[in-house]
């Protein structure tokens, strides 16, 4: 999804406030320097005289003004880079300063964006997804596959925890790179403490990173921003993060069923993931609960949605925060 033009004014605005702190910077350090060196003052501004007078000479037809004022203009710079030498300062102290001399702090090179700027819309995408809730060390670089056991295995399939992490992993890397190109959605299921969140997160990141929108929500904090915008139209910032659930690139609901269900939010539940298919927008659900309660408690109608138009990815195991915290009183 391309930037919206109120995301775009507020990165823009954010070049704006690094031009004038570094223009700020610069007039600081010439005025320390006029200070210390009053004679660098003066040179200064004899290159300025010196520039009016010329421009005058060329005006009026004088062809010999230009290499005239480029002879002496060196002379003068030389004096002012000997000047500052001596009271200490270094030679680029006055230079312009920039945070990205690629672009100097303008966000574009030529017509291009800089690549400050991808790393500004990530900064701007991150704060938008809800993401920056979640530890830091949730990423695919963190993820072990030690944590699922060989000899653990699924009563309907007979497949081990292992093999089915595996093959889920290869999923998710598929997902990713194929993100943009090939339309897809995911459904992971199974115990609690599984992974099931961790890799949500991992996919989040994964996919951010490539400067696609990330909404991240529980589904109780989903199923609430739902509500307000249903009941208060006149509501702005409630229809604006409305229209976000729909349309944003990727939408992810973790932990399904741990809301409190009625008729309503079921309703409420298959316009989502109903609009989002319409628009073919991903979606990643991530809950506790079995697909036939997913049905009972969903309907049938968004069960049927989910079935035909889901990676369904069961994941079994024992809880890993408690194997961790084993893991961790072992070891001291």
């Amino acid at each position: 999804m391309p930037l919206k033009n109120a995301q775009y004014y507020a990165i823009m605005r954010q070049y704006e406030q690094t031009q004038l702190k570094n223009h700020n910077i610069q007039a600081e350090r010439y005025e320390e320097v006029y200070r210390k060196l009053p004679e660098f003052k003066t040179l200064d501004e004899s290159i300025s005289v010196l520039s009016v007078q010329y421009g005058k000479k060329l005006l009026n037809g004088d062809d010999h003004a230009l290499s005239s004022l480029k002879e002496e203009l060196g002379i003068l710079r030389k004096s002012k880079q000997a000047l500052l030498a001596s009271g200490g300062f270094p030679e680029d102290y006055l230079d312009p300063v920039y945070d990205c001399p690629d672009c100097r702090d303008t966000g574009y090179i030529g017509d291009q964006k800089c690549h400050c700027f991808r790393q500004a819309v990530i900064r701007l995408l991150y704060e938008e997804s809800n993401i920056k809730e979640f530890p830091t060390e949730a990423s695919f670089d963190n993820f072990s596959l030690d944590f699922y056991s060989d000899a653990q295995y699924d009563k309907t399939t007979g497949r081990s925890a292992r093999a089915m992490m595996e093959d889920t992993l290869r999923v998710c890397h598929q997902f990713i790179d194929h993100f943009g190109e090939k339309f897809q959605n995911l459904l992971f299921y199974g115990s609690v403490g599984v992974g099931k969140t961790f890799l949500s997160t991992c996919i989040a990141r994964e996919i951010m990173d490539r400067e696609f929108s990330v909404l991240y929500f529980s589904a109780p904090q989903l199923f609430s921003a739902l509500t307000q915008n249903k009941f208060d139209r006149n509501d702005i910032d409630a229809k604006n993060m409305s229209d976000y659930i729909f349309h944003c690139d990727l939408l992810i609901i973790d932990d399904l069923g741990s809301e409190y269900t009625n008729a309503f939010i079921a309703s409420q539940f298959f316009t989502c993931i109903n609009e989002r298919l319409i628009h073919r927008k991903s979606t990643i659900i991530s809950t506790n609960l079995s697909l036939e309660s997913i049905a009972d408690l969903y309907t049938e109608r968004s069960f049927s949605r989910i079935t035909s138009s889901y990676i369904l990815l069961k994941m079994i195991g024992d809880d890993i925060r408690i194997k961790k915290k084993l893991n961790h009183r072992e070891e001291h």
